[in-house]
């Protein structure tokens, strides 16, 4: 039975509701997936200096721990791209004019766990999702921060929520989040962060965002993005 605006807001910590509402998360809201696309670039390594542009669409799910996202890289977008659970498994996936596979990580507790990190760090992208995905578990650790957590046993996940001066996230934090889907997992520091945010169709969203792993005590950026449009 799905639940009530009321019921769903009643289960939340009070902080939790206060950041849905601020976000433009109203009853009455709609449930649907959350649509957008993007246009950015990431590295081809950490270790690279170089960049890639890319284009993608994406669909987050509000009431559930999923998202698809597929990119294009390189000219005319020969390098496709895919990120998603399906059916509670990681796939990540990568093809030449998406028919060709060129590399497929393996089906492993890690990779559903750096999913889902990704999944609870792009909340500020589906802020419905912060009231109506049951599966989300809250924890408020102070003024200005969230706990949000998933996933059970080999794949529980939580990523720290960072609150600017507005109430709207900042960014996303993980001390864990694995580099790698097969042994060695090299649990590595990992955080994104959010900028530009608009007032979009009565949402707050944020527009920019960028993420890096921390290596050595240095934070390598190798994902930049901009939201072209939203739905």
């Amino acid at each position: 039975m799905t639940e009530t605006d009321a019921q769903c807001r009643a289960r939340l910590p009070g902080a939790v509701d206060d950041l849905a509402m601020r976000l433009g998360v109203k009853p009455g809201f709609s449930r649907a997936d959350v649509t957008l696309t993007q246009k950015g670039r990431m590295k081809r390594s950490l270790e690279s200096q170089s960049w890639m542009a890319f284009i993608a669409t994406q669909t987050i799910s509000t009431r559930v721990c999923a998202f698809d996202w597929r990119a294009k890289f390189g000219p005319f977008g020969v390098i496709a791209a895919r990120d998603a659970p399906v059916e509670g498994e990681g796939c990540l996936d990568i093809a030449v004019f998406g028919l060709i596979p060129i590399a497929r990580t393996a089906h492993t507790p890690a990779l559903v766990r750096g999913e889902l990190m990704r999944y609870l760090a792009e909340l500020a992208w589906a802020p419905a999702a912060i009231l109506f995905n049951t599966a989300l578990r809250w924890r408020v650790d102070g003024a200005d921060t969230l706990a949000v957590s998933a996933g059970a046993g080999a794949t529980t996940s939580e990523v720290i929520l960072n609150l600017d001066a507005a109430g709207r996230i900042a960014g996303g934090y993980a001390p864990d989040r694995p580099r790698s889907a097969t042994a060695p997992i090299l649990p590595t520091p990992w955080r994104g962060r959010f900028s530009d945010y608009r007032l979009h169709k009565g949402v707050w969203l944020p527009f920019a965002g960028e993420v890096a792993w921390e290596i050595d005590g240095k934070a390598v950026t190798y994902w930049e993005g901009r939201i072209e449009r939203w739905d």
